[in-house]
């Protein structure tokens, strides 16, 4: 397999730019270093690997233990090969699996062979825990063979349930979320997130170790996965072996890309899957007591609710969802963030009900979300009910579709009452490529109350390495209507060397989905970043020398043509260790430029309109995050606006067994600007016991001098399947500093539970 396509001469004129940075940066003897399995010859891609899956009359038992006949006649996928630390290379130890189904489900044996069985990291023992931080199994189903959307399953030693589903490659935006003071990485946002872990499936797998490594069974039913007609599927497995931080694949994938890049997997035949109308109906039933002492409320009310959600599989790919009631109080709650600027925060959806196939209403990117399902019954930091509405999505005549409809009750002095209406369509194409449309649409109660959004998006695929992707909406908004559109183009580069984009985007002032999120209109927006790849032999992993620019630039009306509203000049290099302990050692050079006086949250500190520039420092360190006791820091300290700051975070994390992690997490911000001092703090600290991977209890306490309060929750949860189960909740809120006392109580009770209705 060929691991250095496209490093012809357009890759070296794009790279010469930084070749000054990486010789400051790093030392001559690394940068000559290559080590083993890399600088192969070029050669033509292999035909994909096929796997076969068999047909069982008896289905094993789903106990970890592999002793079963079904799996003797299965044929074994084996061979893996690394993609780190040695890419191309045989991995370290073997591994083999096997697949068998019958009418009902598809069953996975995985023998994880070790020749060191003692020193296997089992992880956190909770569902959908941090599986990078341990050893682990992934698997990918690619069900429609599009090479663009896959189901992944994977679980640990400790026996977790570990879900996700991949959309658009894994994708999830433009490489910074550039918009405020501070840029930071987009993970998962919501619909928008390329890889969506907050989705749970009903499957189950369980897991055994003995003296030659360990082992797992897996049990994932025809109707939690949708597919098409294909009977070939893509498929492919991943291995971590954490204690050597080694990655390997049955298909191999190159070092540059991931289990995501699902062109690279594997062919899987044999597999009959069925069609039958299945259905399954998920009720609830909900008992709270709650007091909101900073509305007035003099005692507690309390509540009981039901309701619940439905399922029915239209046909082999598309689905019905229906909900009525929706309640979402066994979420977790969020971490909470301080803000140091005049935009918005983004805090993730794990709604459950807007979690499945969320990556079919995906649509925009570059720090924009179109559709943006945490609009929708949340409002103000309030909850808003959520009285039913039902969901159309999956797979249809080649077309990725979505529909969706949502009504949500008024909140006195929060919200009216509202119906949200999206529709989503998108065609995969060949090469990584894609053209898709959305319309997403809010009516208000009130007479003229609406907001609607029209979109188009797509994405090209240039060979391996080159992707350009680019989208363009228009919104209507009653007394909006001009400077109401937006665009935006991307222009990647990934490779085994290089990786990089150019990205330019336009806000129309009055461009409005509020079905969305976006962090600030009204500008034009430039981003280069280029970020060179070094792999030396030995001491450290990978280094990564970079240089990225991006500026703001206005287009409001009462402002300067062009007037630089922010900018940033990011030089930094990634140290990465063989064990992941990484450091950053970075500086930036910033520019906030203030057409209004801005306000901090929370405070009566403003800094004046102008231009503010200068330089900062720029460090970020981890510890290896596997290990009993890690470390997490990070540092800005410099120019800020008219003065100076320091800002500082660290977490400290105990993980003495699978049982038990608890986390301590401190950020401090220490502002000397002209006009005053400014001090925001925020502390947290997470507990949790795992009694197995499905009974847990949790905990989140946090402090912010920013939001002035003080709150805990407290979750326990007993796990049935597909996140259904019984929920203890309790939360409280108190005041700190200018807020007094507590400001709110809750103990709510919840139980749910799955009951197919139709096709067992």
């Amino acid at each position: 397999m060929s691991f250095r396509r496209n490093h012809g001469l357009p890759v070296r004129r794009f790279g010469l730019g930084i070749s000054c940075l990486i010789a400051l940066f790093v030392p001559a003897e690394l940068r000559a270093q290559d080590g083993p399995g890399q600088g192969q010859p070029e050669e033509a891609a292999p035909s994909p690997l096929e796997g076969l899956a068999v047909r069982t009359g008896q289905p094993p038992v789903i106990d970890g233990l592999l002793d079963d006949a079904a799996w003797s006649g299965a044929p074994v996928m084996t061979d893996f090969i690394q993609r780190e630390p040695f890419d191309g290379q045989p991995a370290s130890e073997r591994t083999e699996v096997r697949m068998v189904f019958d009418d009902e489900a598809i069953y996975v044996g995985i023998w994880a062979l070790d020749e060191d069985p003692a020193a296997i990291i089992p992880g956190d023992r909770i569902r959908d825990a941090e599986v990078s931080e341990a050893d682990h199994v992934l698997l990918a189903f690619d069900t429609y063979h599009d090479f663009q959307n896959a189901f992944v399953f994977g679980t640990t030693p400790a026996g977790i349930e570990y879900d996700g589903q991949v959309a658009n490659e894994g994708r999830g935006g433009g490489f910074f979320l550039g918009g405020g003071f501070n840029t930071q990485r987009r993970m998962q946002s919501g619909a928008g997130g390329g890889f969506n872990k907050n989705w749970d499936g009903s499957w189950n797998v369980a897991t055994s170790r003995d003296g030659e490594g360990w082992y797992a069974e897996f049990r994932i039913p025809f109707n939690t996965l949708r597919y098409g007609t294909d009977p070939t599927w893509g498929f492919n497995v991943s291995r971590q072996i954490r204690r050597r931080n080694e990655e390997s694949f049955w298909s191999a994938v190159p070092r540059e890309f991931n289990l995501y890049r699902l062109n690279y997997a594997g062919h899987l035949t044999g597999l009959e899957a069925p069609f039958r109308r299945l259905g399954s109906f998920t009720p609830y039933m909900l008992g709270s007591t709650a007091r909101d002492y900073a509305g007035g409320q003099t005692a507690f009310d309390r509540d009981y609710e039901f309701g619940g959600e439905a399922k029915l599989q239209l046909t082999r790919g598309v689905t019905l969802d229906a909900t009525y009631n929706t309640d979402f109080a066994q979420v977790e709650v969020d971490d909470q963030q301080v803000n140091l600027t005049r935009f918005s925060l983004l805090f993730p959806e794990k709604r459950p009900f807007f979690l499945e196939n969320a990556g079919f209403f995906a649509v925009g990117g570059g720090g924009a979300d179109l559709f943006f399902s945490r609009r929708i019954g949340i409002a103000n930091g309030r909850q808003v009910p959520i009285t039913g509405g039902a969901r159309v999505s999956g797979r249809a005549a080649g077309f990725n579709v979505g529909m969706l409809h949502i009504g949500t009750d008024g909140v006195d002095g929060v919200q009216g009452a509202n119906a949200y209406s999206v529709a989503r369509v998108a065609r995969e194409l060949p090469n990584r490529s894609r053209i898709g449309g959305a319309f997403i649409n809010r009516d208000g109660s009130a007479s003229g109350d609406y907001n609607r959004t029209y979109a188009v998006d797509g994405q090209l695929g240039l060979g391996e390495a080159w992707t350009l992707t680019a989208w363009t909406a228009k919104t209507t908004t009653p007394g909006l209507t001009t400077a109401d559109q937006a665009f935006d183009a991307t222009f990647g580069l990934t490779t085994r060397k290089w990786r990089g984009n150019v990205q330019y985007q336009h806000f129309g002032e009055n461009f409005n989905p509020e079905v969305g999120f976006l962090r600030r209109t009204g500008h034009q927006y430039y981003q280069l970043f280029l970020m060179y790849n070094i792999h030396p032999a030995e001491t450290f992993r990978e280094i990564r020398p970079h240089a990225s620019y991006y500026t703001f630039r206005s287009d409001k009306t009462g402002v300067t043509p062009g007037f630089e509203e922010s900018a940033r000049l990011h030089i930094d290099t990634h140290w990465e260790f063989n064990d992941g302990m990484e450091a950053h050692t970075g500086m930036n050079w910033v520019r906030e430029g203030l057409y209004e006086p801005f306000r901090f949250p929370g405070s009566d500190l403003t800094v004046p309109e102008g231009t503010y520039d200068g330089w900062e420092t720029q460090l970020r360190f981890w510890t290896n995050e596997s290990a009993k006791v890690s470390f997490r820091s990070g540092a800005n300290i410099g120019s800020f606006l008219s003065g100076s700051r320091r800002s500082l975070n660290g977490t400290l994390t105990l993980r003495p067994g699978s049982s038990f992690s608890t986390s301590i997490r401190l950020d401090y911000n220490n502002l000397t600007l002209k006009e005053g001092n400014y001090v925001a703090t925020l502390a947290g600290v997470n507990f949790g016991y795992f009694f197995t991977p499905r009974i847990y209890l949790q905990s989140l306490v946090q402090y912010s001098t920013q939001l002035d309060t003080f709150s805990a929750n407290v979750r326990f949860g007993w796990l049935n399947t597909a996140g259904t189960g019984l929920f203890v909740v309790y939360n409280d809120i108190q005041g700190i500093q200018d807020l007094h006392g507590p400001q709110g109580r809750s103990l709510i009770v919840k139980f749910s539970r799955q009951f197919n209705v139709l096709g067992g």
